[in-house]
């Protein structure tokens, strides 16, 4: 089932629904595909609770510049909206990495498609999936694009306090609720031992970071560490520009209002040309 709508550069864009499987799992989402052959890919994140039409927008535009672009809904991930199997009680940071990498290898083998040209972008917890991803070189990611991504859950599971969550690090119990979502164990028990910097490190390839000033969830400080990560391993003959830019919105909160996103969707744009 698709249809198609024009971009706002003219452009005629085909939206597609798609499913793949992890582990007796069917993901659901989204294709946004310009007319081409060889094109480009890229596979954009949602966040913690969220679901694929919270980063639709952004896709969209990588649509409009010439990706095939994904989103999807992570297995167990969303409240409510989300269309993709599992239950919120078995997701944890890591069955995401592997629903990413069930994406990934679904989309690197459509037709008119060039499978060693893929951009990951990510929000949030889906950043942190992303970053994670990419640095186990399963596939080749040439771009990867971070917003505000939640490097600090390792730290938040270790100090038993997730965002709305509080437990017992030292006694987790079997199902926990953060706000209106049910969370199982293996939620933090899966990032309790995770150092997250020495864990996205080994990525070669570029990195674009957005992160705002007034983030009360995910402090600055955890995407400013990133860059040193990168930087520490970056390939011989590339630039500390080239590697890795962090773009810091003032008065950017977690999860940009339209203004800020504007600013941050100008970043992507530019680092998704280059």
């Amino acid at each position: 089932m698709f249809h198609q709508k024009n971009s706002r550069s003219g452009a005629k864009i085909q939206t597609s629904v798609f499913i793949c499987r992890r582990d007796g799992l069917t993901i659901r989402g989204t294709a946004y595909r310009p007319e081409g052959k060889n094109l480009p890919i890229a596979i954009v994140c949602h966040g913690f609770m969220a679901w694929q039409d919270s980063v639709r927008h952004y896709a969209m535009l990588l649509a409009q510049m010439g990706y095939a672009a994904y989103c999807f809904d992570f297995c167990g991930g969303s409240v409510m909206k989300g269309k993709s199997d599992g239950r919120t009680t078995e997701m944890s940071v890591m069955t995401e990495v592997r629903d990413l990498e069930a994406v990934m290898g679904f989309v690197r083998a459509q037709p008119d498609v060039d499978a060693e040209r893929i951009l990951l972008m990510g929000c949030s917890q889906g950043g942190l999936v992303a970053a994670l991803t990419a640095a186990k070189n399963v596939y080749p990611v040439e771009k990867l694009c971070l917003f505000y991504p939640a490097l600090c859950i390792p730290d938040d599971a270790r100090a038993g306090k997730m965002m709305m969550l509080r437990f017992d690090p030292q006694n987790i119990p079997e199902t926990m609720y953060c706000g209106p979502m049910k969370l199982g164990r293996c939620y933090p028990q899966d990032v309790m031992e995770m150092d997250p910097f020495e864990a996205i490190r080994s990525y070669r390839g570029r990195v674009c970071i957005v992160h705002g000033t007034q983030d009360k969830i995910v402090d600055l400080s955890y995407s400013q560490r990133a860059v040193q990560a990168y930087l520490s391993t970056k390939p011989e003959g590339m630039t500390d520009e080239e590697r890795v830019s962090l773009h810091v919105i003032e008065g950017g909160a977690h999860t940009f209002t339209r203004k800020h996103d504007s600013i941050a969707m100008a970043h992507l744009q530019k680092f998704a040309a280059q």
